[in-house]
């Protein structure tokens, strides 16, 4: 698990500092202040590559550099199987690279990253390790599974070798066997869906065309028609490929721990950026309690740490019940007199989804819309008037009745006046 994360002259700000709670890490902040680039680093501490370094068709997760004539500096630390383990790294501008202590990384679990694309990256300790001699490092392993949206779904394949056969063919190998893939996909399917109604369900496999011989999954939809997989919605296609990397991930790392006479571990960190993305609200209020709770359906004793970006009000308020200062951590980036800042701000639970909007996650001034924000503040500075000009009080009446619901608590205060000093009728 990742403990701690130090940046100087490295990303949006001069230096970052976090502290990552053991089980949930939520980061919020504005497009462009450095979300994603922490997942990056976050997943490069514990995998030592970049995901673009393993797959040169990703148009994200690339090499990250020190700012302009300064030194760079990285430093991590996790929590690794009996102790604490601290790494430190520094960037070589005529190597291009990121040097430091050579090794293994500590990091005993799964890493799997789902990027904002689509694209998936997965590191396995038993499979994705390598050997030191004389303080270097000897790549003797691949060192991570890294997919374009199109591995996904087609499968993994360099120089000749295929490294994975992809969700459409293994999902339709393991339901044709029947046997323990399948029964833990269902099981990681259900646990991921938002309710009983909405259960993402496998069908009968089924084919896209004459011309295409593949056997193509299916999910049982809501109204009992079974729609390919390819023709699911963004958000359950984004949901499967979590679902099946988890499955696929978990049973090669048990192969490969039996073959190396080692026990299988019971740690998965998840990286997800933007983890609401392209779901529908009712998904977004379970989706971060369900990625805590999945590994249940996988280990008899789970150990989760989840680091997600968001931009959602929904995400922050489906936490609310479960977060806990004690192993989880709320980190938010705000840009300050020209300056990124980052900060570790105490969880502050709202109630609703709308109160999130105007809190220093979302800085929104209301959850309205702009042009209702607008005309409302419009609307107070004029109730503060003794006397206030009946005319544009008419006018802004005919606005707001455009604007604003029948039911809006503004209307209480403002018929009040309005009634009193006789502009409204």
């Amino acid at each position: 698990m990742l403990k701690k994360l130090t940046l100087t002259n490295v990303g949006p700000a001069s230096s970052m500092d976090l502290d990552f709670g053991k089980r949930l890490n939520l980061i919020t902040g504005d497009n462009g202040l450095g979300k994603s680039f922490l997942l990056d680093i976050a997943w490069w501490s514990m995998t030592r590559k970049w995901p673009a370094e393993l797959n040169s068709s990703l148009t994200v997760g690339k090499k990250v550099r020190p700012h302009a004539k300064k030194d760079g500096e990285i430093s991590f630390c996790f929590t690794a199987k009996s102790k604490d383990e601290r790494y430190s790294s520094n960037y070589q501008r005529r190597e291009e690279a990121w040097t430091g202590r050579s090794g293994r990384p500590a990091n005993p679990g799964l890493v799997l990253y789902a990027m904002s694309d689509g694209s998936f990256a997965v590191w396995d300790p038993a499979r994705n390790y390598w050997q030191t001699k004389n303080n270097v490092d000897i790549q003797e392993r691949r060192p991570a599974f890294v997919f374009s949206p199109v591995d996904v779904w087609d499968g993994l394949e360099e120089e000749g070798s295929v490294l994975c056969n992809g969700l459409i063919q293994d999902w339709a190998t393991w339901q044709k066997e029947d046997g323990k893939a399948f029964k833990l996909l269902k099981k990681v399917l259900k646990a991921l869906s938002p309710n009983e109604r909405e259960a993402m369900v496998p069908g009968k496999l089924g084919k896209l065309s004459l011309d295409d011989v593949r056997d193509i999954p299916t999910i049982t939809m809501p109204y009992k028609q079974d729609v390919l997989v390819l023709h699911a919605s963004s958000g359950m296609k984004r949901v499967m490929a979590l679902a099946y990397f988890l499955v696929w991930a978990w049973l090669e790392h048990g192969k490969a721990a039996e073959h190396l006479g080692e026990e299988p571990t019971h740690q998965v960190v998840f990286l997800i950026d933007e983890v609401e993305s392209h779901l529908h609200p009712s998904w977004q209020r379970t989706i971060v309690p369900a990625l805590l709770d999945v590994m249940k359906q996988l280990t008899k004793r789970p150990d989760v740490q989840l680091i997600t970006a968001t931009h959602s009000p929904l995400i922050m308020a489906s936490v609310e019940p479960l977060f806990d200062e004690r192993r989880d951590a709320w980190f938010d980036l705000d840009l300050e007199k020209g300056d990124v800042v980052l900060r570790k701000r105490p969880f502050v639970r709202h109630g609703d989804a709308s109160r999130w909007l105007t809190s220093e996650a979302f800085d929104l001034g209301s959850a309205r819309s702009l042009e209702a924000e607008e005309t409302l503040e419009q609307a107070a500075r004029i109730l503060s008037e003794e006397v206030i000009d009946a005319e544009l009080a008419k006018t802004l009446d005919a606005k707001l009745r455009t604007l604003l619901g029948d039911t809006d608590p503004f209307w209480i205060r403002w018929r009040y006046v309005g009634e009193k000093q006789g502009w409204l009728q």
